[in-house]
């Protein structure tokens, strides 16, 4: 960690070039892809808010290259982190800590933490090798909607006058990381993601507070950390979490009502005939929630009117596909969430 990848290409060389101006690039983690800005720069950061149309309250996580850059954008770098990272970066792990002051305000939604990760691609890496600054990177999408997990999502979003893409492929994991907040006396996770609390548990030594449902709603306060508003990862059509046996009942009152349905299913004994439309899911946690965001755009392209997605398995044979899973559920919660 902290260790400059190979040379970087012209692209990211511009990229910085555009960083360093002000300007904002999207760039490629494994998770999804960031909208990014200099994160010592609160114009820039300004710009990011204003392209996403993203609540200014609700803070932005800051992307470095290992724990040295992450120092100089917290005020306290204690043991629990030091473990964190050596463990879990570069990778899907966001860690919540005291901001330093000199990390602009609007980074933090005017909170007291900072959320800091260390990305798990090489094309992120080295732009932020080359910048030589820590970046913000919410998700390269307008505020609510469902993140990008390739760049032509990003540019269906953004002009290329506003944003540069940088094209890394598609994302392997495809939803955000989970969020551990250090501040706090138990550590305690406000976001899940693919790390679950076993694994953080058993590095740290200590017991770890699992996520439980947080939504924040109220404007006079930030959240503690990106996700956690209660509309989220949502598609424009409406969408609906059903279990399988209540599938057949939805698509006849469909019918009834001469109504055409979306539906996501992870089982292949599910047959859906016309005029519905039929997305499906792979069965295990990790390709399933890598296909996730791409499966609720296509089903938001094919114009239906409501998108029904059958429940995911909440348990798996081992932890870490539990965990999974959790994450899973969590994003879809907040896209069918009433509107």
């Amino acid at each position: 960690m902290d260790e400059a990848p190979e040379r970087p290409t012209p692209d990211l060389a511009a990229a910085a070039k555009r960083l360093a101006s002000g300007g904002v690039v999207a760039f490629p983690t494994e998770t999804v892809y960031g909208l990014g800005a200099d994160a010592l720069n609160p114009e820039a950061v300004d710009r990011v808010f204003r392209l996403k149309a993203r609540p200014s309250r609700n803070p932005l996580i800051v992307h470095v290259t290992g724990p040295a850059m992450a120092a100089t954008v917290t005020s306290e770098w204690p043991t629990a982190a030091e473990r964190l990272a050596r463990a879990f970066w570069p990778g899907p792990l966001t860690l919540v800590l005291p901001k330093h002051e000199r990390v602009p305000g609007n980074v933090a939604g005017g909170g007291p933490t900072v959320a800091v990760r260390a990305p798990d691609h090489p094309i992120a890496l080295a732009l932020l090798f080359e910048a030589a600054t820590p970046l913000v990177g919410p998700s390269a999408n307008l505020s609510g909607a469902v993140s990008p997990t390739c760049a032509d999502h990003v540019r269906a979003a953004f002009s290329a006058e506003d944003v540069l893409v940088l094209d890394g492929g598609p994302c392997r994991v495809g939803i955000e990381s989970t969020v551990i907040d250090l501040t706090s006396p138990t550590p305690r996770i406000l976001r899940p993601g693919i790390i679950g609390h076993a694994r953080l548990a058993a590095v740290l030594g200590t017991p770890v507070e699992q996520h439980h449902h947080r939504d924040h709603d109220d404007s006079s306060a930030a959240p503690p950390s990106p996700g956690l508003l209660k509309h989220h990862y949502a598609p424009k059509t409406p969408a609906l979490l059903i279990d399988v046996e209540e599938l057949e009942d939805h698509l006849e009152d469909a019918l009834d009502d001469g109504v055409r349905v979306v539906v996501i299913s992870h089982h292949l004994a599910v047959q859906v005939d016309d005029p519905h439309e039929l997305i499906r899911m792979p069965g295990f946690a990790l390709p399933y929630a890598s296909a996730l965001y791409d499966a609720l755009r296509r089903a938001d392209d094919l114009a239906a009117v409501r998108i029904l997605i059958e429940r995911p398995p909440t348990q798996a044979e081992t932890d870490e596909d539990t965990a999974i899973w959790h994450a899973v559920h969590e994003r879809l919660r907040r896209a069918t969430a009433p509107r």
